[in-house]
Protein backbone atom coordinates (compact mmCIF):
# COMPACT_ATOMS: atom_id res chain seq x y z
CA UNK A 1 0.00 0.00 0.00
CA UNK A 2 1.26 3.50 -0.80
CA UNK A 3 -0.12 6.90 0.04
CA UNK A 4 0.42 9.49 -2.74
CA UNK A 5 -0.81 12.75 -1.30
CA UNK A 6 -4.18 12.48 0.42
CA UNK A 7 -5.27 9.32 -1.40
CA UNK A 8 -3.83 5.87 -1.36
CA UNK A 9 -3.65 2.94 -3.69
CA UNK A 10 -3.69 -0.66 -2.62
CA UNK A 11 -3.82 -4.04 -4.19
CA UNK A 12 -4.36 -7.59 -3.02
CA UNK A 13 -3.56 -10.80 -4.86
CA UNK A 14 -5.58 -13.96 -4.23
CA UNK A 15 -5.25 -17.47 -5.62
CA UNK A 16 -8.59 -19.19 -6.02
CA UNK A 17 -9.04 -22.54 -7.79
CA UNK A 18 -5.60 -22.28 -9.30
CA UNK A 19 -6.20 -18.80 -10.72
CA UNK A 20 -4.40 -15.71 -9.45
CA UNK A 21 -6.48 -12.56 -9.33
CA UNK A 22 -5.43 -9.05 -8.38
CA UNK A 23 -7.83 -6.54 -6.88
CA UNK A 24 -6.92 -2.88 -6.70
CA UNK A 25 -8.25 0.09 -4.74
CA UNK A 26 -10.62 -1.95 -2.59
CA UNK A 27 -8.78 -2.66 0.65
CA UNK A 28 -9.38 0.88 1.82
CA UNK A 29 -13.09 0.18 1.74
CA UNK A 30 -12.89 -2.78 4.14
CA UNK A 31 -15.17 -2.20 7.13
CA UNK A 32 -14.86 -5.41 9.13
CA UNK A 33 -12.18 -8.04 9.66
CA UNK A 34 -12.90 -11.17 11.68
CA UNK A 35 -10.06 -13.69 11.86
CA UNK A 36 -10.93 -15.00 15.30
CA UNK A 37 -10.51 -18.60 16.47
CA UNK A 38 -7.76 -19.55 14.05
CA UNK A 39 -4.15 -20.52 14.60
CA UNK A 40 -2.63 -17.22 13.53
CA UNK A 41 0.87 -16.61 14.87
CA UNK A 42 3.39 -13.78 14.82
CA UNK A 43 2.85 -10.09 15.42
CA UNK A 44 -0.08 -7.96 14.35
CA UNK A 45 1.13 -6.29 11.11
CA UNK A 46 1.33 -2.52 11.30
CA UNK A 47 0.02 -2.34 7.72
CA UNK A 48 -3.46 -3.14 9.03
CA UNK A 49 -3.61 0.36 10.48
CA UNK A 50 -3.75 1.75 6.93
CA UNK A 51 -7.30 0.46 6.56
CA UNK A 52 -8.64 3.75 7.82
CA UNK A 53 -12.28 2.84 7.11
CA UNK A 54 -12.11 -0.19 9.36
CA UNK A 55 -14.97 -0.29 11.87
CA UNK A 56 -14.51 -3.71 13.48
CA UNK A 57 -11.34 -5.75 14.01
CA UNK A 58 -11.51 -9.16 15.67
CA UNK A 59 -8.27 -11.14 16.04
CA UNK A 60 -9.24 -12.96 19.22
CA UNK A 61 -8.51 -16.59 20.14
CA UNK A 62 -5.31 -16.95 18.15
CA UNK A 63 -1.64 -17.22 19.07
CA UNK A 64 -0.53 -13.71 18.21
CA UNK A 65 2.56 -12.38 19.97
CA UNK A 66 4.52 -9.13 20.06
CA UNK A 67 3.04 -5.77 20.96
CA UNK A 68 0.01 -3.81 19.85
CA UNK A 69 1.28 -1.61 17.04
CA UNK A 70 1.67 2.05 18.12
CA UNK A 71 -0.08 3.09 14.89
CA UNK A 72 -3.37 1.56 16.07
CA UNK A 73 -4.61 5.10 16.67
CA UNK A 74 -4.76 5.65 12.90
CA UNK A 75 -7.98 3.61 12.85
CA UNK A 76 -10.16 6.55 13.85
CA UNK A 77 -13.32 4.85 12.53
CA UNK A 78 -12.81 1.80 14.72
CA UNK A 79 -15.85 0.98 16.82
CA UNK A 80 -14.93 -2.53 18.00
CA UNK A 81 -11.51 -4.05 18.77
CA UNK A 82 -11.09 -7.58 20.11
CA UNK A 83 -7.56 -8.88 20.68
CA UNK A 84 -8.42 -11.17 23.58
CA UNK A 85 -6.99 -14.63 24.25
CA UNK A 86 -3.66 -14.21 22.49
CA UNK A 87 -0.11 -13.82 23.75
CA UNK A 88 0.26 -10.11 23.12
CA UNK A 89 2.73 -8.37 25.45
CA UNK A 90 4.00 -4.88 26.19
CA UNK A 91 2.11 -1.75 27.16
CA UNK A 92 -1.16 -0.48 25.81
CA UNK A 93 -0.23 2.13 23.16
CA UNK A 94 -1.12 5.74 23.91
CA UNK A 95 -2.66 6.14 20.47
CA UNK A 96 -5.42 3.64 21.34
CA UNK A 97 -6.90 6.20 23.72
CA UNK A 98 -7.29 8.65 20.85
CA UNK A 99 -9.90 6.54 19.04
CA UNK A 100 -13.00 8.45 20.14
CA UNK A 101 -15.50 6.10 18.49
CA UNK A 102 -14.22 2.97 20.20
CA UNK A 103 -17.20 1.46 22.03
CA UNK A 104 -16.26 -2.23 22.31
CA UNK A 105 -12.83 -3.30 23.51
CA UNK A 106 -11.44 -6.63 24.74
CA UNK A 107 -7.77 -7.09 25.61
CA UNK A 108 -8.26 -9.84 28.18
CA UNK A 109 -6.17 -13.00 28.50
CA UNK A 110 -2.89 -11.64 27.16
CA UNK A 111 0.46 -10.66 28.67
CA UNK A 112 0.01 -6.89 28.68
CA UNK A 113 1.92 -4.91 31.30
CA UNK A 114 2.20 -1.40 32.72
CA UNK A 115 -0.49 1.02 33.80
CA UNK A 116 -3.73 1.69 31.97
CA UNK A 117 -3.55 5.24 30.66
CA UNK A 118 -4.80 7.69 33.29
CA UNK A 119 -7.54 10.18 32.41
CA UNK A 120 -8.53 8.49 29.15
CA UNK A 121 -11.60 6.64 27.92
CA UNK A 122 -9.65 3.39 28.41
CA UNK A 123 -10.45 3.66 32.12
CA UNK A 124 -14.18 3.81 31.40
CA UNK A 125 -14.40 0.21 30.21
CA UNK A 126 -15.35 -2.64 32.52
CA UNK A 127 -12.45 -4.36 34.26
CA UNK A 128 -13.26 -7.60 32.41
CA UNK A 129 -11.83 -5.92 29.30
CA UNK A 130 -8.36 -6.19 30.88
CA UNK A 131 -8.80 -9.44 32.85
CA UNK A 132 -6.02 -12.02 33.10
CA UNK A 133 -3.17 -9.66 32.29
CA UNK A 134 -1.15 -10.23 35.51
CA UNK A 135 1.26 -7.37 34.92
CA UNK A 136 -1.37 -4.77 34.03
CA UNK A 137 -2.52 -2.29 36.67
CA UNK A 138 -4.51 0.90 37.21
CA UNK A 139 -8.22 1.73 37.07
CA UNK A 140 -10.59 0.04 36.38
CA UNK A 141 -8.55 -2.92 37.69
CA UNK A 142 -8.43 -3.48 41.43
CA UNK A 143 -4.64 -3.52 41.24
CA UNK A 144 -4.02 0.21 41.36
CA UNK A 145 -0.27 0.54 41.60
CA UNK A 146 2.42 -0.58 39.23
CA UNK A 147 5.05 -2.67 41.04
CA UNK A 148 8.28 -2.41 39.04
CA UNK A 149 9.66 -5.51 40.79
CA UNK A 150 7.08 -7.64 38.96
CA UNK A 151 8.49 -6.69 35.59
CA UNK A 152 12.15 -7.00 36.46
CA UNK A 153 14.33 -9.39 34.51
CA UNK A 154 17.99 -9.99 33.96
CA UNK A 155 18.23 -6.87 31.80
CA UNK A 156 16.58 -4.62 34.39
CA UNK A 157 19.14 -5.10 37.17
CA UNK A 158 20.64 -1.99 38.69
CA UNK A 159 23.51 -1.15 36.39
CA UNK A 160 25.09 1.06 39.06
CA UNK A 161 26.00 -1.85 41.36
CA UNK A 162 28.77 -3.41 39.31
CA UNK A 163 32.32 -4.61 39.94
CA UNK A 164 33.58 -1.20 38.87
CA UNK A 165 31.39 0.43 41.52
CA UNK A 166 32.99 -1.60 44.32
CA UNK A 167 36.49 -0.99 42.97
CA UNK A 168 35.85 2.77 42.81
CA UNK A 169 34.48 2.76 46.34
CA UNK A 170 37.56 0.91 47.66
CA UNK A 171 39.97 3.24 45.83
CA UNK A 172 38.12 6.28 47.15
CA UNK A 173 38.33 5.04 50.72
CA UNK A 174 42.06 4.22 50.47
CA UNK A 175 42.83 7.54 48.80
CA UNK A 176 40.91 9.54 51.39
CA UNK A 177 42.32 7.61 54.36
CA UNK A 178 45.95 7.84 53.33
CA UNK A 179 45.50 11.41 52.16
CA UNK A 180 44.59 12.41 55.72
CA UNK A 181 47.31 10.23 57.28
CA UNK A 182 50.11 11.58 55.06
CA UNK A 183 48.95 15.13 55.71
CA UNK A 184 49.16 14.60 59.48
CA UNK A 185 52.57 12.92 59.18
CA UNK A 186 54.26 15.58 57.04
CA UNK A 187 52.36 18.69 58.17
CA UNK A 188 53.46 19.36 61.75
CA UNK A 189 51.13 22.31 62.39
CA UNK A 190 48.12 20.30 61.22
CA UNK A 191 49.19 17.37 63.36
CA UNK A 192 49.33 19.56 66.46
CA UNK A 193 45.92 21.06 65.72
CA UNK A 194 44.45 17.64 65.14
CA UNK A 195 45.67 16.22 68.43
CA UNK A 196 44.67 19.43 70.19
CA UNK A 197 41.18 18.99 68.83
CA UNK A 198 41.06 15.37 69.98
CA UNK A 199 42.24 16.33 73.48
CA UNK A 200 39.64 19.08 73.68
CA UNK A 201 36.92 16.68 72.54
CA UNK A 202 38.05 14.14 75.11
CA UNK A 203 37.91 16.72 77.91
CA UNK A 204 34.48 17.91 76.83
CA UNK A 205 33.11 14.37 76.77
CA UNK A 206 34.62 13.63 80.19
CA UNK A 207 32.97 16.71 81.71
CA UNK A 208 29.61 15.96 80.11
CA UNK A 209 29.64 12.35 81.32
CA UNK A 210 30.59 13.46 84.82
CA UNK A 211 27.72 15.99 84.91
CA UNK A 212 25.23 13.42 83.67
CA UNK A 213 26.35 10.91 86.32
CA UNK A 214 26.04 13.55 89.02
CA UNK A 215 22.53 14.53 87.86
CA UNK A 216 21.46 10.89 87.85
CA UNK A 217 22.90 10.38 91.33
CA UNK A 218 21.05 13.43 92.65
CA UNK A 219 17.80 12.20 91.11
CA UNK A 220 18.15 8.77 92.70
CA UNK A 221 18.87 10.27 96.10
Amino acid sequence: MVFPGNSYEDDATFIWKGRMSTYKSILGLVKRIDLSSNTLTGEIPSEITRLVELVSLNLSRNQLTGQITPEIGNLQSLDSLDLSRNRISGRIPTSLARIDRLAVLDLSYNNLSGQILIGTQLQSFDRSVYAENPQLCGAPLLKMYDDPSEYSNTEDKDELITLGFYISMALGFVTGFWGVCFTLIFKRSWRYEYFKFLNGLNDWLYVRIALIKRQLKDMLN
